[in-house]
């Protein structure tokens, strides 16, 4: 009996350990944004899986699998899409929901956006009404909350509003009020019950926007939106800036002796700090109101070709080595200190400028439209990790086909300070 009666236990035992770590299995696939976010183990990318030079050609649930493997491969387990009044956010959720079911160690989380207007947005009206907002968003709120609903282990943060609350987006931009009510309705969802009381809601703006830059910004509704969201999804470009705001580049007096890498090596370390330098105000702002709560950047990154003000013949900043010296420097800082970076691109979309192929806007990707990997991750193709993958039929491999001294000809060192400040 006692060898019976220890049988017993050990059978129970068994199973209880069966039990348990399908458990740990079922929790590992299925966390909260609270741990998710700041989490080095769950790296953050901003996806649209466009393919041509137009929105209304969607890209295939299929298109999107193979774009959602090649992610998983990179170690990104965290993506942000933008709107949900179009097919593509709804069929990014069900490639993820169908290889979530024919692989258990897939996973894979999205911070989903829904795009909101002010009244008369994107119209000829001279003066848009910014205190009111686009009928549409009421619709675009209603999808977000039923995509929400329908896959719970899937998405994790709602994003109220992209770059909504900051003045150059003068096209569509509203005031926080807008962004306030929406927030406080997904709220109050989730304090019903109707919404997963873990799903974490925020709004996704320029630095600014969220007090870290003009004191115009500073207003009633900003602070109680920043007590309302869950955390602050803050935006820095300082790419743009080295046209817009450029007293941190250009190459100083001293450093003219240097050679040209050094030169530009400088330039990026500043323009690294430029960015901390955005995400810092934010967080002094928000603890200049007694809140604390978590601050990570919705997106950030850099341009490999422009024809416009960052290019040959302005700013001189978009290349493939600046760019991926910005890559890793801020995933490296990031890493570091626990925030996660909603890194600005996954990959190239060419519809954002439809009719300047050479735009900045069209070139922000890590992998451009033929597959191949910029020089940011060139060490993650030399590591083997996209093998076996393809994007429409093509293998991920290297622009320049890998060479390091043909891309640096293509790299120009910034113009003087002086010069850059001139232009300004």
């Amino acid at each position: 009996m006692r060898n019976v009666h220890h049988l017993l236990i050990f059978i129970l035992a068994s199973l209880m350990g069966i039990t348990c770590t399908r458990s740990d299995k079922k929790m590992n696939r299925d966390k909260t944004a609270q741990e998710i976010l700041g989490n080095v183990e769950y790296q953050a990318i901003s996806y649209g899986g466009y393919r041509e030079i137009t929105r209304e050609i969607q890209p295939t649930v299929a298109q999107l699998k193979e774009d959602m493997l090649i992610l998983q491969a990179m170690g990104i387990k965290l993506i942000r899409t933008y709107n949900v009044h179009l097919d593509h956010a709804s069929n990014v959720l069900k490639a993820i929901d169908e290889l979530k079911k024919e692989d258990e160690n897939f996973e894979m989380y999205v911070m989903l956006g829904a795009w909101i207007d002010a009244k008369n947005a994107w119209t000829t009206v001279p003066d848009r009404i910014r205190d009111e907002e686009s009928p549409r968003n009421e619709t675009e709120i209603a999808i977000a909350v039923d995509l929400a609903k329908q896959y719970p282990d899937i998405i994790k943060i709602i994003a109220v509003g992209n770059e909504a609350m900051v003045h150059w987006a003068w096209e569509y931009f509203v005031e926080p009020t807008i962004i306030l009510k929406w927030v406080n309705y997904l709220q109050d969802l989730k304090a019903e019950g109707e919404l997963p009381a873990d799903l974490w809601i925020t709004s996704s703006d320029n630095f600014a926007s969220w007090g870290g830059g003009d004191s115009s910004y500073h207003k009633e509704d900003l602070n109680k939106l920043i007590e309302a969201v869950d955390f602050l999804s803050v935006h820095t470009y300082p790419m743009h800036d080295t046209h817009y705001h450029p007293e941190f580049w250009g190459v100083r007096d001293d450093e003219m002796g240097l050679s040209d890498k050094e030169k530009i090596d400088l330039a990026m370390e500043r323009a690294v700090d430029y960015a901390q330098n955005q995400y810092e105000n934010v967080v002094e702002y928000m603890q200049s109101l007694g809140i604390d709560k978590p601050v990570h950047i919705g997106e950030t990154g850099w341009a490999t070709i422009s024809n416009e003000h960052y290019g040959i013949d302005g700013a001189r900043s978009t290349d493939e080595y600046k760019s991926g010296v910005y890559y890793n420097a801020i995933r490296e800082w990031s890493n570091e200190e626990n925030i996660s970076v909603f890194y600005f691109e996954a990959f190239d979309e060419k519809w954002k400028d439809a009719q300047n192929p050479e735009g900045s806007e069209n070139h922000f990707g890590l992998i451009n439209l033929d597959a191949e990997a910029k020089y940011a991750i060139w060490d993650l193709v030399d590591a083997g990790i996209f093998e076996g993958l393809t994007r429409d039929g093509k293998p991920i491999t290297k622009t320049f086909n890998g060479g390091y001294d043909a891309m640096m000809e293509t790299v120009k060192v910034p113009p003087s300070l002086e010069e850059v400040m001139v232009d300004k």
